[in-house]
């Protein structure tokens, strides 16, 4: 594995980004950071960690996607890499939130966010940024935050977390590339968070409803069945589960 170790960057996923700029940058080279001053997650929100007590870490994925309708392939291979990781420590409840949480006996450890670039000759390169909570044991306004320590009462290896993960997504993603999606699909839905219970939700509008998850399509909608029986798909960030 070749990976980059910095003690401190604004982001590891610009770094990894402004490294394809300069040079030739070989598939699956991990950037990981110690502090990570201006990470990202979802739709351009806040990453913040304490210095030197996380995984913070991005990965370079190239010669994999084809297509842009593949795209959530690799968000799915990437969630599920890190639950088989972890799952040899036995921490409780471990579960994905749609899109792109991990969580574990109900409260955020970690999350996930590919920034992907379409080449002029349609060749896709995909960067995953990761952040998973590992040491860190104070998360003062933030009541639904955890990490690994806190969970099973001591401290760990952060490179003995992260090696696994990359083992798991490589072999994840060979799959991707052989074209056989479905165990990571059904390990995914197997993992989603409240899968099938009704939980309430709120649009972008602030307007409340209810809903049960019946699962995520490959284009990465999250399909609900609502009140009345009437099945509705949402698009990433249209709306949120309220836990």
């Amino acid at each position: 594995m070749n990976i980059i170790k910095l003690d401190a960057i604004n982001s590891t996923n610009d770094y990894l980004k402004g490294l394809l700029q300069q040079q030739f940058v070989e598939n699956f080279t991990i950037v990981t950071a110690e502090n990570q001053t201006e990470g990202k997650g979802q739709m351009g929100s806040k990453w913040n960690v304490e210095s030197g007590k996380n995984l913070t870490f991005s990965v370079l994925v190239k010669d994999l996607l084809l297509e842009v309708n593949q795209i959530f392939h690799l968000n799915v291979a990437t969630a599920v890499s890190i639950i088989e990781a972890l799952s040899f420590l036995e921490i409780k409840d471990l579960a994905i939130k749609w899109p792109n949480d991990i969580l574990a006996e109900g409260k955020k450890i970690g999350g996930i966010l590919i920034e992907n670039s379409i080449k002029s000759n349609g060749e896709i390169f995909s960067i995953i940024g990761i952040g998973l909570n590992v040491n860190q044991r104070d998360f003062e306004n933030l009541p639904k935050a955890s990490s690994l320590s806190l969970l099973l009462g001591r401290e760990l290896d952060k490179e003995a977390i992260l090696i696994p993960i990359i083992e798991c997504l490589i072999r994840n993603v060979s799959l991707i590339l052989n074209k056989n999606t479905q165990s990571i699909w059904e390990k995914y839905h197997a993992c989603l968070y409240k899968k099938g219970i009704p939980m309430p939700f709120e649009n972008i509008k602030g307007n409340k409803f209810m809903g049960i998850i019946n699962g995520v399509d490959q284009s990465g909608k999250l399909h609900l069945t609502l009140e009345d029986d009437f099945v509705k798909s949402y698009e990433i960030k249209e709306i949120r589960m309220l836990y």
